[in-house]
């Protein structure tokens, strides 16, 4: 019987839990989904972290009662949303409810910073982006506004690393899951220590901290309680994989410095895999990738896809689809149809969110006239996307000396057709789509199998796991036309209007200001 490896993939909106073989072929699937958070105050994202376990032994149990048996499950990895927080005592038990990646409360910045590094970001124009990332630091909120919280943490986990625990009765996590506000040095893939930045900006003790382990190695094994609840075996090993980006990354196959990875998520990102370590902007770091010893460099456009929601719920796409009959996707797919490239001059900037380098960036729509509609609305929301990746994948270039020359993609938006050639037009790249959309658990099965032996290197594993199922090539003629809109316009929208984006700041206090 061929090798079964089982991926657990825990995102914002539902857990999946995916059975995969040897060759990477998805053989079954179950997903529980969930409410993304629970708005306790205003701004707060929190959710009870038994959701998360409540929903792994419920879609795990489901693929035992779908396949009869687990018994040929040889190991399992976890791969997770990225920034999600659990503090947990001695045993393991939450102390409060998990503050999730979207949590919008603010904590105080405090830090002791050394006078030389505060000079070093005054020069270069940081302080505010430094203060900003110690106000959005979890961690740094606990600790002035739940003291007694704090005094009982024994551990500070990321999800990956609460769920890690619950399977295996040990508090290990993998290097490649290391990424939010924690004090880790993701150049030398370890826990800060005093003198690295991150050690001041996020003050947890090493001893509040789980072991880090690299990708590949086994975290632990499988208790007993925890084989009872899911049907699968007893010590069953859990291996080390990644994040849920860097495990897509992985499961594209993008793994050189001349392809690249789009997410099209709630937050769109453009990565690339690398031996060496260089910031694609200035104080953002590159992550761990799942492919040991290499790097991710990654541009976000925060909220991005998310302005695909947006524009469905103000424009009342889905009441339009359930008329049609028709899902949601093929309605926009049709709008999509009806405008053409360019959008007849409207230009979306999709600065929904302010970013940790333009905190007061607002987004922006220009060149509107009478012959607008909502379909040129939502082709120039798209073609915005777009334009921000393919700025992205410019920063990435320059910074790491690299030339991408072919990307793959994965996300919501993947499903998208007509988003994909898009995409390619802007770009100029071929775009390839992955076989399957659970890139994510791909990605982490691959790791395991590594882990296990299966494959000798991942290069050899990526090779024989990942099919694509679509190639988009660019339309020249397309590309020519939306070069000429980025460089001549939409490129130059953000430092013109930045005065004023600084002045809407100043009267009304949206984006919420610093305090001095």
């Amino acid at each position: 019987m061929s090798n079964v490896v089982l991926a657990v993939d825990c995102g914002t909106q539902s857990l999946r839990a995916l059975l995969f073989d040897e060759k990477g072929r998805l053989l079954e699937l179950s997903r529980v989904m969930y409410e993304p958070f629970r708005q306790i105050k205003p701004g707060w994202a929190e959710q009870p972290p038994d959701i998360y376990v409540k929903s792994l032994c419920k879609a795990v149990s489901e693929l035992a009662a779908k396949r009869g048996s687990l018994s040929d499950v040889s190991a399992i990895s976890i791969t997770t949303q990225r920034a999600t927080v659990v503090c947990v005592d001695e045993t393991g038990n939450p102390l409060r409810n998990a503050i999730v990646w979207l949590d919008q409360r603010k904590a105080r910045p405090n830090a002791k910073i050394p006078w030389w590094m505060r000079i070093a970001h005054a020069l270069v124009g940081m302080t505010e982006s430094v203060k900003i990332a110690q106000m959005d630091a979890a961690c740094n909120w606990i600790m002035q506004c739940e003291p007694e919280v704090w005094q009982k943490t024994h551990k500070f986990l990321l999800l990956s690393g609460f769920l890690n625990y619950v399977l295996t009765g040990t508090f290990r996590d993998s290097v490649a899951s290391q990424v939010g506000h924690i004090p880790f040095n993701y150049k030398k893939r370890r826990w800060a220590q005093k003198g690295d930045l991150n050690w001041y900006l996020f003050p947890v003790d090493k001893s509040k901290l789980p072991e880090l382990v690299n990708v590949g190695e086994t975290i632990g094994y499988l208790t007993r309680e925890m084989a009872r609840a899911t049907g699968l075996k007893e010590a069953t090993p859990v291996i080390a994989s990644g994040t849920d980006k860097g495990c897509e990354t992985l499961g594209l196959g993008a793994i050189s410095e001349d392809c690249a990875a789009l997410s099209f998520g709630t937050t769109a990102t453009v990565q690339v895999t690398t031996k060496k370590y260089f910031e694609p902007l200035r104080f953002m770091p590159s992550y761990p990738a799942v492919l040991p010893d290499h790097y991710n460099p990654e541009v976000e456009i925060f909220s991005g896809y998310w302005l695909v929601e947006w524009f469905q719920r103000e424009f009342g796409v889905k009441s339009e689809s359930a008329r049609n009959g028709e899902n949601v996707w093929q309605t926009l797919d049709r709008y999509l149809l009806h405008a053409p490239a360019g959008s007849v001059g409207l230009v979306v900037q999709p600065y929904w969110s302010p970013g940790l380098k333009t905190p007061e960036a607002r987004g922006s729509m220009i060149g509107f006239g009478s012959v607008h509609t909502r379909e040129h609305v939502y082709k120039a929301v798209v073609e915005g996307l777009g334009y921000a990746l393919y700025d992205g994948l410019k920063k990435i270039e320059r910074a790491g000396k690299v030339k991408v020359k072919k990307a793959m993609v994965a996300g919501g938006g993947s499903t998208s057709e007509q988003v994909c050639q898009i995409t390619s037009d802007i770009l100029g790249l071929p775009i390839y789509r992955g076989e399957t959309h659970e890139a994510a658990g791909l990605g982490a099965a691959i790791a395991t199998f590594v882990g296990l032996g299966e494959y000798s290197s991942f290069e050899k594993a990526v090779k024989s796991m990942i099919r694509y199922g679509k190639k988009f090539d660019p339309i020249e003629k397309n590309t020519n036309l939306y070069r000429k809109i980025y460089n001549e316009v939409y490129d130059k929208i953000y430092p013109r209007l930045r005065k004023l984006y600084k002045a809407l700041r100043e009267i009304t206090n949206y984006p919420q200001k610093v305090i001095h």
